[in-house]
């Protein structure tokens, strides 16, 4: 439907304008847009923002590197190490967790803790250092690993877990935003073909919405550059807990909706 298309295309604009500046592409906040609103149906829906992913990410990270922030070996490591982690969670999502009643479950396991974390973070915050180191390459692989395959899951990337928790070691976000922006946007698209592929041996709708993910990733695209070229300007505080206060608010609703 035509207002579907244009819906979408506005989600995906005023997420990623409050989203990107500080390194989340936004899907975590459409995921649940599509399910309720746009009428995606499980598990076409995580293709579907995975697909949004693609679409948006090269407008905040065009623009992160004409500003310079998009340099270093973080992006990198974490870019290698999370590209294995969502093809498995693409797997897991189609064979393992098929249901819409089970995914509304598991979009609230994480979308309460991520807000109620966010917020406590932002309320008190650690210590940041100018050279907070990042964490051991062991650490970092396990990290990027993990949430990678959560991202195959949910359709996020794992840019909305990475970028938190490096932020709690301290590290700048100026430094933080580029890289999992960029995590994101490659292991989105591993991901995509991942159930691209995964449609064929698979009954149902896996292959993902492609118009509405279109329509929504060009939403993003310039709502990404607008949040990236914002960035410097934007209170980082105020940022963190309207992030929080979505996540949160967000996860007590599908906590409310799913099945007892």
């Amino acid at each position: 439907m035509e207002w579907t298309i244009w819906a979408g295309f506005a989600a995906g604009l005023l997420i990623s304008t409050v989203t990107a500046p500080v390194g989340v592409s936004g899907a975590v906040f459409l995921l649940p847009v599509q399910l309720s609103v746009l009428g995606v149906p499980s598990p076409a829906v995580t293709p579907t923002n995975l697909l949004f992913n693609v679409v948006a990410g090269p407008g905040a990270l065009w623009r992160y590197r004409r500003d310079g922030a998009l340099h270093g070996g973080l992006a990198r490591r974490l870019v290698a190490w999370t590209l294995p982690g969502v093809i498995a969670g693409a797997a897991v999502r189609v064979f393992a967790l098929p249901g819409p009643d089970v995914f509304r479950l598991l979009v609230a396991a994480f979308l309460l803790p991520l807000g109620a974390w966010l917020f406590l973070r932002t309320l008190r915050p650690a210590r940041r250092r100018a050279d907070a180191a990042e964490p051991s390459a062991r650490l970092l692989a396990a990290l990027a690993l993990t949430v990678g395959m959560i991202g195959g899951i949910y359709g996020i990337g794992g840019g909305s877990l990475l970028g938190p928790i490096l932020a709690a070691r301290g590290m700048q976000m100026a430094r933080i935003a580029p890289a999992t922006l960029a995590a994101t946007f490659t292991t989105s698209l591993a991901g995509a073909a991942a159930y691209a592929v995964l449609a064929l041996a698979s009954p149902g709708p896996v292959a993902p919405d492609w118009w509405l993910g279109l329509a929504c990733g060009t939403g993003g695209l310039l709502g990404g550059y607008l949040g990236a070229r914002l960035q410097p300007y934007l209170p980082e505080t105020a940022l963190r807990l309207l992030l929080a206060t979505l996540a949160a608010g967000l996860g007590a609703l599908y906590a409310a909706r799913a099945p007892l």
